[in-house]
């Protein structure tokens, strides 16, 4: 039997305990944050670019190791300005995908200081353990900048589960972010893990006044 399915059907519900969870893509603008996560929920890519303004999010039901999963998906604005967020945003997150730019080596540099500033404004009880999922996309492109080994050690070097992914051919998508969240349902039940109310308010917000955007 697969360990995932995904999950429509609701009259079953009650055969399966339900969790949600939340996962954060953060990373430099352009890197392509927006695309991987229409890519995962909608099965969508486009070519064109508009930068994500404040921060966006996705909600996606799927089906775990016998569990149903809700997954709340947000989308971050890759440029300084919108960092006013901050804590509202990044606290209550289950698992923080770290996202960069194979074509771009800055990206890559760039995550030191993204992951910093995650552990600095969501103040996860343990730091050390909490997980983190690097994706490195446009693997496509054959302008390539990044080898894997640089990524793979960076990942080594901070405890991070390492996949390559394409938006724009759906290439280890679904991998990815199932690694993301299994990763986020361990998380979820450790001890002193709770839903954070802040998380909770800024979604009711954005939910109330949401417009689509286009991918990064």
């Amino acid at each position: 039997m697969e360990a995932v399915r995904w999950w429509n059907h609701t009259s079953c519900s009650r055969m399966f305990s339900r969790q949600h969870i939340k996962l954060l893509l953060i990373g430099n603008a352009g890197v392509g944050k927006s695309a991987l996560m229409n890519q995962f929920v909608n099965n969508r890519f486009t070519n064109y670019y508009r930068a994500t303004i404040g921060a966006d999010f996705f909600t996606k039901e799927l089906r775990v190791d016998e569990k149903l999963v809700t997954v709340q998906i947000w989308d971050t604005a890759g440029t300084e300005r919108f960092q006013s967020l901050g804590a509202a945003l990044y606290r209550g997150t289950d698992c923080c995908l770290l996202v960069f730019d194979v074509t771009s080596p800055n990206s890559l540099n760039a995550l030191d200081t993204w992951h910093k500033e995650f552990l600095v404004q969501a103040d996860p009880p343990s730091p050390e353990e909490f997980p983190f999922v690097v994706i490195a996309n446009k693997a496509d492109l054959e302008e390539r900048q990044v080898s894997p080994r640089q990524a793979q050690d960076w990942c080594k070097a901070c405890n991070a589960e390492y996949y390559e992914t394409s938006a724009k051919e759906a290439t280890n998508i679904e991998e990815a972010f199932l690694g993301a969240i299994k990763l986020a349902l361990k998380n979820h039940n450790l001890p002193g893990q709770t839903a954070n109310s802040e998380s909770v308010n800024l979604l009711e917000k954005q939910d109330k006044k949401h417009k689509k955007k286009c991918e990064c």
